[in-house]
C-alpha cells in the first residue's frame, strides 16, 4: 500500500473500531482493541457470582483510573491524530484510555498474583505465574500497540497512557493490599455485606484448590445423606 493510494477504512461487526479494509493484521489489531470492553464486562460477572472483595477492590481501582484518564483529557486537551477522519467519543487523545486501562489491568494483575499467590512453591505454580505474567504483558503490548497501528492515538498518547495505568496500578494495589486488606473482614460479616454476600478470601493461600476441596467434600456428604435416605 503506498502513500498515494487511498486507504478505505472498514467498521468491525457490531462495533465502531475501524480498520484498513483488507488488512487482516489491521483486523487482528481491531478485535484487540476491543479487549478492555471485554474485561470491563468479565468483571462484572466475576462481581455479580463471585462477590469477592479483592475482584471489587481490582474493579474499583480499574474504574478510579478511568475517571483519572477522563479529567486529564480534558484538562490537556491534547487532539487525536488527524490523519484520518477518526468516529470517536471523545476527541481528545492524552493520554490514551485504551493504554491506561490495559496496562493498568497487567499491573494490577501482577503484583496480585506474585504478592497474593503466595500458596505454593511448586515449579507447576511457578510456571502458572510466569505463564500470566507472560500472557498478560503480550496483551498489554497488543492493545496498545494497536491504537497507533489504527491511527487512534500518537505513540506519545498511547506511552504516556501506558505509564499513567501502570502507576496508578501500583499505587491502587499498596493501598488495597496494606490499608485497606485488613478491614475487608469487618465489611464481609458487617449487615450490608451479609446482605449482598460479599466474601474475603485474604487469608485463603489457594482458593482454588480450597472452593474444589470444599465443593468435593459436600457433594461427597449429600451423595451419602441420599443414599442413607433411599435405604430407609
Amino acid at each position: 500500500m503506498t502513500d498515494s493510494e487511498p486507504v478505505e477504512w472498514t467498521t468491525l461487526t457490531l462495533t465502531h473500531v475501524e480498520y484498513p479494509q483488507g488488512d487482516l493484521l489491521g483486523m487482528l489489531f481491531a478485535w484487540s482493541s476491543l479487549l478492555p470492553i471485554f474485561i470491563g464486562w468479565s468483571f462484572l460477572t466475576l462481581i455479580l457470582f463471585r462477590r469477592e472483595m479483592h475482584t471489587i477492590m481490582y474493579f474499583l481501582g480499574i474504574i478510579g483510573s478511568e475517571a483519572t484518564n477522563f479529567i486529564i483529557k480534558h484538562f490537556v486537551k491534547d487532539p487525536r491524530p488527524i490523519t484520518r477522519h477518526l468516529t470517536v467519543g471523545v476527541k481528545y487523545g492524552w493520554p490514551s484510555s485504551h493504554a491506561q486501562f490495559i496496562w493498568f489491568f497487567v499491573a494490577y494483575l501482577n503484583c496480585f498474583v506474585h504478592m497474593r499467590c503466595q500458596g505454593s512453591r511448586s515449579l507447576i505454580h511457578n510456571l502458572w505465574k510466569c505463564l500470566v505474567s507472560i500472557s498478560s504483558l503480550v496483551v498489554g503490548m497488543s492493545v496498545s500497540y494497536s491504537r497507533v497501528y489504527l491511527q487512534y492515538h500518537t505513540l506519545n498518547q498511547v506511552m504516556w497512557g501506558s505509564v499513567f495505568g501502570a502507576v496508578l496500578a501500583l499505587i491502587w494495589f499498596t493501598i488495597t493490599h496494606y490499608i485497606l486488606t485488613p478491614f475487608f473482614p469487618v465489611f464481609v460479616h458487617s449487615k450490608l455485606g451479609e446482605f449482598f454476600m460479599i466474601r474475603d478470601s485474604s487469608l485463603i493461600p489457594n482458593v482454588l484448590w480450597f472452593e474444589y476441596s470444599v465443593s468435593r467434600q459436600e457433594s461427597r456428604n449429600r451423595s451419602r445423606k441420599m443414599s442413607i435416605t433411599k435405604s430407609q
